[in-house]
């Protein structure tokens, strides 16, 4: 294997299509697309300055880097990267890439990252930045924390374990997502989506959960979340109290307590879904805009 230490590079691509190369202590300065179409690179405390450094590459193994601000649109069109003990600091860092484990990552700047992206295995990494990875598929995370809203938009086959995510308009119009022992704040959860499983899980959404075709919940705590579960189809299990339950479309719904319960025979057959609640605090035919 090649050794590229310790060098400053500068221009555009500046180690065009790299292959066998271990790149250590370098800095790639200035000069766009500095490693395209690189293959089977292990890459250690290199620093990582302009636009598109890796597009078109494969086998790759980054540790103890970082990528500046403007080393923007940085892991496009490339298989099989391995990232761990890394900054990135640009944003759209991943997209259209497969084959991707990011460990001990942090990403704060993380807007329009992991678009379009499959197979990908994460741990320890924190991100900041709307629209998450959107249209990626085939996830597995664990401790992953998130600040920022339409996460995970169109994403389909996601597990994820011990998160916390800060997220308006998480999971839209997903599919086969399943989620344990997690925290989600955030407006509007879910919606328009297809087999969401949360176990576990504690939430906090304004009108969380609707419009969802099978979505299950098990041992889940709802914080400060009303009209929940318009439209959906649902098999909920909620320790303690939810807010407001509005039109839910079937299937089952149990709480300890529910202080609205609202349900408009014009818009949903009322006997299609079955409430279990200790306590029923008030019962609404209408919502409080249509009365």
């Amino acid at each position: 294997m090649k050794e590229v230490e310790q060098q400053f590079l500068t221009g555009e691509r500046a180690l065009f299509q790299a292959s066998d190369c271990h790149i250590s202590y370098c800095t790639f300065a200035d000069g766009e697309s500095p490693l395209k179409e690189s293959s089977n690179l292990e890459i250690d405390n290199t620093l990582f300055k302009w636009k598109y450094p890796l597009w078109y590459s494969k086998n790759v193994v980054m540790k103890d880097c970082t990528m500046f601000d403007m080393a923007r649109a940085g892991i496009w069109y490339t298989d099989n990267i391995s990232v761990s003990d890394t900054i990135i600091e640009a944003p759209k860092a991943f997209r259209r890439t497969r084959g991707i484990r990011l460990y001990n990552v942090d990403m704060p700047n993380a807007g329009e990252t992991l678009w379009n992206c499959r197979d990908i295995e994460m741990d320890r990494v924190t991100a900041r930045g709307d629209y998450f990875a959107m249209n990626s598929r085939n996830m597995v995370i664990r401790n992953f924390e998130l600040v920022g809203n339409y996460s995970f938009d169109g994403g389909s086959d996601i597990e994820m374990h011990h998160s916390r995510l800060l997220s308006k308009d998480a999971f839209w119009n997903a599919e086969n997502i399943t989620v344990y022992d997690s925290f989600i704040s955030g407006e509007y959860l879910g919606w328009n989506s297809k087999n969401i499983t949360l176990v576990n899980c504690t939430i906090e959404s304004l009108q969380g959960m609707c419009y969802i075709d099978n979505l299950v919940m098990r041992n889940c705590r709802l914080l400060n979340t009303n009209l929940a579960f318009e439209y959906s189809q649902a098999d909920v299990e909620v320790v303690g109290v939810v807010d407001s339950v509005f039109n839910p479309r079937g299937g089952i719904i149990r709480a300890d307590r529910i202080g609205e319960l609202i349900m408009d025979g014009r818009k949903v057959k009322i006997d299609q879904t079955r409430i279990e609640a200790g306590e029923i605090l008030k019962t609404s035919d209408r919502a409080s805009w249509e009365v």
